[in-house]
């Protein structure tokens, strides 16, 4: 979780530099490059992405790609990481508009309208894709790139920028998004691990510094990051020489100093007041004709005598850093120390419809406020704290964090500048260790004594190296020395402080050697020992669980006896009761057959008893002697007797209800097979049925569809030619008689009763241009009240002019012919539907009535189109008659009373 963040390497101008700058070979952040690269095609279109090479942020370095660096893959990787600390992909997309905006910020261009060299913003595709993804208006971005509003008092003065002035504008601008949407990510992020709650003191800081720069033209960036390298580098030396060195004296240690380079001389030129280089910066910030120019000279006058600076000709100077002399060119320091990012910018960004600028905004605002000098009452813009003496306040708190904790360094040592692998260069990589005082620090590292522990950690560590006899020392410093004299040390290879021993560079690996082998012999024996332990427990485990697996097998043996015992015991029970179930049934079935058997014979021989006391009584009974004398008689007769007893067997046999031939049965069971068989080809033809019976529904279905779609769209055409004949009627309504109504109405009844008659006899006209002889009808004919209506009322034909007679036919025909289609297309549904049989084709009829529908319908428009036009130029002539008629009234009127008044 990030607690605090600092500006010393990302303020808007120093590391974010790097947004709208880059020295040749150098990259921007990577983001841009990755978004380019990886973007998707909805994506590229939704936020209007270009390649790389088409914005001037990313292509005046010349540097787009790097040798075994992927960008679309990165890029995938890094939306995989924002979506695992649940940032949507709504706002996903909201962060790369966002950086898509910077780069279109990039592109926009000024042009110079006065000799002032004042400019406007050029309105291009940058311009409206910046403002687009922004969501603000056009007109204000142009106004904040090129226009600064100054408070004066009560007022606002605008003042116009020069071309220089509006691209430091425009890059302060996109740095400033680019800050607040870094601001944004580390705050979701923390958000998303939740681990506010739970901190402690105990927390792990990295201080990642950019280094030291030195270009061929260096400006207030450059300034500043050497700066606070400078600051980082007297830290490190602090803690690397002078509190080792510190420590020996404490120690009572021998010890020759060891000389470094110290740089406080440096600080002093950049944090003295009121002479300090920081200080006459924001003096000169404060005049109102204050320029770069003034600024040079006022710091070559003031520091010229100084160790660390010197003047050079123009508006630079020279400042010898630890790390060696930058050249410094003024131009642009009082406009960047001043902060470009005005309140407009706070304005414009509060104005947007997205959400990011608005958050932007809000964190500009408080970080405006917080930059206002609180002795200062009025909040004014030369009252805000400048770039520089912020930068050198928060550089002051970092230090002193740093000082609560306990540093360690890593040095990182450039190899090459052409950022290929494999390549050293020895003259840079030796200029980076003698700036960075790693030379000094290996100096101090030979002559010093590297292995510092205090007496009872040393005694504590290797004490038990001592024989059993000097282990009985308690004074842990007499033990050192036991220690010391038992392995033969030098004493020019240690020294012993008041409460520490110090050893030089590889006397301490002795020790730690003879340490290790003890420790090693020791866990030797204690493996060997430990393994026999083992062994023997080993051995009893084994006895015990041969045991227990004898006693469980013996178990789980005698239960699945038991198992298979009452299966087989229940296998047994089951085949008893089946075979003796089988055994009583075919008993049954034999002692139902001897029963039979026996019932047959019993009956046989009653008869044949019964047959023989009969003949005896009406014959006579014979002597034995004749039965003798005829014994083929006597056979006979016994032959007929039993063939007479066998063939009432079966007599007797089907009257016994118990008793049914086989072949009954088989004749009975033929019948019910050919039943089923009949019952199964009914239903397969009754189905047969029902599917034709759906298919007859849902053609009729689509037939009564058709015909009501077409009587739908008869019945509208006839109802918007009906509001045009009673428009008409209308017009005439004024000139026609009541009498003339009630001959077009007794037409009408007529011509409907013969239309009734038409559709009752459902016979289709002959020829569609049929018409009816309405005159000819009876003068008479019925209302639907059932009065009688005469027409003994009519107007002569020479009272009514050609266009009234033309209207009173076009109006009879058009009923007349929209009760014929009604009637032939009523009489088409019948005949479809098989209320009505006729031998015609429903669908050709029908659409033969279509068509002649459809070309009755263009005609007669035609003609009502004519007649109107007709009707309305007799209408114009009437009025006029009607307005001289009403003026000669009026002359009539007035020379009548003229008359009156003179003759009274």
């Amino acid at each position: 979780m990030v607690r605090e963040k600092y500006v010393v390497q990302r303020s808007k101008h120093t590391c974010l530099r790097r947004v709208v700058q880059q020295v040749k070979g150098e990259r921007s952040y990577h983001i841009f490059y990755q978004l380019c690269a990886g973007a998707s095609d909805n994506l590229r279109e939704q936020i209007h992405l270009l390649p790389a090479k088409d914005y001037l942020y990313l292509n005046q370095s010349s540097c787009l790609f790097i040798d075994n660096v992927d960008d679309s893959f990165d890029f995938v990787a890094v939306q995989r990481a924002m979506k695992a600390v649940q940032i949507s992909e709504e706002y996903q997309n909201k962060v790369f508009a966002m950086l898509a905006a910077i780069l279109w910020l990039g592109n926009v261009t000024f042009s110079v309208i006065d000799d002032e060299n004042h400019v406007e913003v050029d309105d291009n595709e940058a311009l409206s894709c910046t403002a687009d993804l922004l969501k603000c208006s056009k007109t204000r971005l142009m106004e904040a790139l090129t226009t600064r509003k100054i408070r004066a008092g009560h007022e606002d003065i605008v003042q116009k920028l020069n071309y220089s002035q509006a691209v430091d504008s425009r890059d302060a601008l996109a740095k400033a998004i680019y800050a607040g949407l870094f601001d944004w990510l580390v705050e979701w992020i923390n958000k998303s691990f939740e681990s506010a709650r739970n901190f402690t003191d105990r927390f792990i800081t990295i201080l990642d510094i950019y280094g030291f720069e030195s270009f061929v033209k260096n400006g207030f960036e450059q300034l500043c990051i050497n700066y606070a390298n400078e600051r980082l580098q007297q830290y490190s030396n602090l803690h690397l020489f002078k509190l080792e060195q510190e420590e020996y004296t404490s120690e009572g240690i021998d010890w020759t100093r060891v000389e470094f380079k110290d740089n406080q001389d440096c600080l002093e030129l950049f944090e003295k007041k009121p002479l300090g280089l920081i200080s006459l910066l924001d003096e000169e910030c404060t005049f109102p004709k204050g320029t770069d120019y003034t600024f040079a000279e006022k710091i070559k006058k003031h520091l010229d005598g100084t160790s660390c600076f010197q003047a050079e000709r123009g508006a630079s100077f020279r400042v010898k850093h630890y790390a060696g002399e930058v050249t410094y060119e003024t131009m642009g320091f009082l406009e960047k120390n001043k902060d470009t990012l005005n309140f407009d910018f706070l304005r414009l960004l509060a104005s947007c419809e997205s959400p990011l600028p608005q958050i932007f905004a809000t964190k500009l605002e408080e970080d405006l406020q917080q930059r206002t000098d609180p002795s200062r009452k009025n909040s004014s813009e030369s009252n805000k704290l400048s770039i520089s003496t912020k930068f050198k306040g928060q550089l002051c708190r970092l230090m002193q964090r740093l000082g609560d904790t306990e540093p360690h360094f890593v040095r990182c040592i450039k190899p090459n500048t052409l950022q290929r692998p494999d390549l050293f260069e020895e003259d840079l990589v030796l200029q980076q260790l003698r700036s960075c005082g790693v030379l000094e620090i290996v100096r101090i590292s030979r002559a010093g004594y590297p292995t510092r522990l205090s007496h009872k950690n040393f005694a504590n560590r290797y004490g038990f190296l001592l024989p059993t006899t000097s282990l009985l020392q308690n004074d842990s410093l007499n033990k050192c020395v036991a220690i010391l004299h038992q392995f033969n040390i030098p004493p020019e290879m240690y020294q012993m402080g008041f409460t520490k021993i110090f050893l030089r560079a590889g006397q301490i690996g002795s020790l730690e050697d003879s340490r290790l082998r003890t420790l090693q012999a020791i866990i030797h024996f204690q493996k060997l020992y430990r393994g026999f332990k083992v062994r023997c427990y080993m051995k009893k485990l084994k006895r015990v669980t041969l045991y227990l697996q004898s006693l469980i097998r013996g178990k789980q043996a005698r239960e699945k006896y038991q198992i298979i015992f009452r299966q087989i015991k229940s296998a047994i029970l089951i085949q008893r009761f089946t075979r003796s179930k089988a055994e009583r049934q075919s008993f049954l079935i034999l002692r139902h057959n001897a029963i039979l058997i026996q019932r047959a014979a019993r009956i046989w021989l009653i008869r044949r008893h019964k047959n023989a006391s009969e003949r005896d009584s009406s014959s006579g009974v014979k002597s034995p002697s004749e039965q003798k004398e005829h014994p083929d008689l006597m056979d006979e007769h016994s032959e007929d007797e039993d063939s007479e007893a066998v063939s009432m067997v079966p007599e007797k046999k089907s009257e016994s209800p118990s008793c049914v031939s086989p072949s009954e049965l088989e004749n009975l069971e033929n019948r019910l097979v050919l039943a089923e068989n009949a019952l199964k080809d009914k239903e397969a033809e009754n189905n047969i049925m029902h599917q034709r019976l759906k298919e007859y529904e849902a053609r009729w279905s689509d037939y009564r569809a058709e015909i009501s779609s077409l009587e739908q769209m008869w019945h509208a055409q006839i109802t918007s030619l009906q509001a045009g004949l009673s428009t008409m009627k209308k017009t005439l309504a004024s000139q026609v008689s009541q009498t003339s109504l009630a001959e077009v109405d007794v037409r009408l009844l007529a011509r409907s009763s013969a239309i009734e008659r038409r559709a009752a006899l459902h016979i289709l006209p002959a020829n569609e241009d049929e018409d009816v002889d309405w005159e000819g009808m009876s003068s008479e004919a019925k209302t639907p009240d059932n009065e009688s209506i005469s027409r003994t009322a009519s107007i002569p034909p020479s009272n009514l002019s050609p266009y009234h007679s033309g209207v009173v036919g076009l109006w009879r025909e058009f009923e007349h012919r929209s009760q014929v289609f009604i009637d032939d297309a009523a009489f088409l549904k019948e005949v479809k539907s098989g209320e009505t049989k006729a031998s015609i084709n429903p669908d050709d009829e029908l659409r033969n009535l279509k068509l002649c529908f459809n070309t009755w319908k263009k005609d007669f428009k035609h003609r009502l189109h004519e007649t109107k036009l007709a009707l309305q130029k007799l209408g114009d002539v009437e009025q006029k008659s009607a307005e001289k008629l009403k003026k000669n009234w009026w002359r009539m009127r007035k020379a009548h009373c003229k008359g009156i008044m003179a003759h009274p």
